[in-house]
């Protein structure tokens, strides 16, 4: 690994990535200790170590590699173990078996799961953008900070159901339970919404009182299923049964992977209110109500006061 031509300066996040790749090769990393051994391979300066994030809580370059990990994560390459820990997959392996020169976003497109996630990202963007090849749109610089914005959110989403789906089942259900407060359904009250998930539940994984005295409660059923594993229509079926046992009208079915379209179908026929939750909207639900996830750093972006002109 050589040092950076300018050793005050710090690497772009793609040229980080090889490194952060080669870091792997030894076995469980932790991400922590790859920045610190990393700045010392490429011999940063103090300052160029020292350089922060406007926001002041993480510095530029622990940042840049903690996208670079992100991004072998979405090519397949790296996979995350447990909290700030990842590892290489025989799919990195491979990759680095076949010494390449420098690893990037256009070497990462030759994957399917990474041209999907850039795929995703493009569309939140503005979908008149996704199929326009990169640096042939000018963009202002609001639309740029906007669309920059939108593809932090993505990853996040990425990373937040990457974690839901990792965490223990009883975590999933406090988590929907938790959610569903935070969106003032229960009120203001705690106490109003509790996680079930025992032996003896009835098909049900959660309830949520929406008043004081209990009157009118939802119903949750919380799936945690790998991508890929769609929920059908017995699965509504069967949470509407169960529904009927708890007397209820409404239920909210929650997964973290996608419903079938005859599931979705199910749910609209069905004489009970079924609301429908997937992975997709469930993380964007997340990060709208800061479940999961806080703010990092506030922009004002500001403009001409006409009023005071006058």
């Amino acid at each position: 690994m050589t040092a950076l031509d300018s050793t005050d300066s710090v690497p772009d996040y793609q040229s980080l990535m090889l490194p952060v790749l080669c870091a792997a090769a030894s076995g469980e990393q932790r991400i922590g200790t790859v920045v610190q051994r990393l700045a010392e391979d490429l011999r940063l300066s103090e300052s160029a170590r020292a350089m922060l994030l406007a926001s002041g809580r993480q510095t530029v370059f622990a940042n840049r590699v903690h996208w670079a990990k992100t991004y072998l994560g979405k090519a397949g390459l790296v996979e995350s173990t447990r909290r700030g820990h990842f590892r290489l997959t025989p799919r990195g392996a491979e990759v680095l078996a076949s010494n390449p020169l420098r690893i990037d976003n256009r070497f990462l497109n030759r994957f399917e799961e990474f041209r999907q996630f850039t795929a995703r990202a493009a569309e939140t963007v503005d979908p008149a953008f996704a199929a326009t090849p990169p640096g042939t749109v000018e963009q202002t610089p609001d639309e740029m900070m906007r669309a920059a914005h939108r593809r932090i959110d993505t990853a996040l989403a990425e990373e937040l159901l990457d974690r839901v789906r990792m965490a223990p089942p009883e975590f999933f259900e406090r988590l929907i339970v938790n959610l569903l407060l935070a969106m003032g359904y229960g009120g203001s009250a705690a106490e109003a919404g509790r996680a079930l998930g025992r032996s003896g539940d009835d098909g049900v994984d959660g309830v949520i009182d929406q008043d004081a005295l209990g009157l009118d409660r939802v119903y949750i059923q919380a799936k945690r299923y790998a991508a890929g594993n769609s929920v059908g229509p017995g699965a509504i079926r069967d949470f509407f049964g169960s529904l009927d046992r708890h007397k209820a009208a409404k239920g909210l079915f929650v997964t973290t992977s996608t419903f079938t379209g005859s599931a979705r179908e199910t749910a609209d026929y069905l004489s009970k209110r079924i609301v429908l939750i997937d992975g997709e909207h469930l993380t964007r639900l997340m990060i709208r109500h800061n479940v999961g996830c806080r703010i990092e750093e506030i922009l004002h972006v500001k403009k001409i006061d006409e009023d005071f002109f006058e």
